[in-house]
């Protein structure tokens, strides 16, 4: 069985959102270790969604519920920035 094909619909989703917020945190734009923590953070925010191919899936998605994975995507991110750089601080002042 070949499962390469196999993986979470977010996650594209994430990652791209994830870049683009990073605009906002210049302090954290070049840190690919702490954006690849976000993106983390993030996914484990959403439902688990694999798929094999995305245009499969957005076919069969309705409008409304490609509305709301947007939103959760954007909810999960932002929570993501907040979480990681809180926990950054915390650490930080051991």
């Amino acid at each position: 069985m070949d499962t390469s094909s196999i993986h979470n619909f977010y996650e594209k989703a994430v990652y791209a959102a994830v870049l683009d917020q990073a605009r906002h945190y210049p302090h954290l734009e070049e840190n690919d270790d702490v954006l690849a923590d976000i993106a983390c953070v993030a996914l484990n925010r959403l439902p688990p969604r694999y798929i094999r191919h995305d245009v499969d899936f957005a076919f069969f998605q309705t409008e409304h519920e490609r509305t709301e994975s947007e939103r959760a995507v954007q909810e999960a991110v932002e929570f993501a920035f907040g979480f990681v750089q809180a926990r950054n601080a915390m650490r930080a002042r051991r």
